[in-house]
């Protein structure tokens, strides 16, 4: 079992900039794609980005695609997603998930493991 823990999240204005980070505990997330996804109320989850196992391939959903950057320190167990240049309907909780193949499928279905999730409020 994976146990994942965001943190990170917080309040900030318009066109500012947060670092989530997602924690790995129980097992090592070396052998695991990591991706992020976020939730705004009244909508479904979505997907925002995902890296690789080995970090060598990363996939952003078309919105987030120049402002956010997912990376990973396997040595720290942890997967980070920086975010810059925020916008209001960003505002969402933010979910770090885990799986062990597929990183190509961004359907949220597709992965096995999530942490519980960081709220970003984003302020105009």
């Amino acid at each position: 079992q994976v146990q994942l823990a965001e943190s990170g999240g917080g309040l900030v204005q318009a066109g500012g900039s947060l670092r989530l980070s997602c924690a790995a505990s129980g097992r090592t997330i070396i052998f695991y794609h990591v991706g992020w996804f976020r939730q705004a109320p009244g909508k479904e989850r979505e997907f925002v980005a995902a890296i690789s196992w080995n970090a060598r391939t990363t996939n952003y959903a078309d919105s987030v695609k120049g402002r956010f950057t997912i990376s990973r320190d396997n040595g720290k167990n942890t997967v980070y997603l920086q975010m810059n240049s925020l916008k209001p309907e960003e505002t969402a909780i933010y979910f770090c998930a885990a799986k062990r193949s597929g990183l190509e499928d961004i359907g949220d279905s597709s992965y096995n493991y999530w942490g519980q999730g960081t709220q970003v409020t984003v302020s105009s």
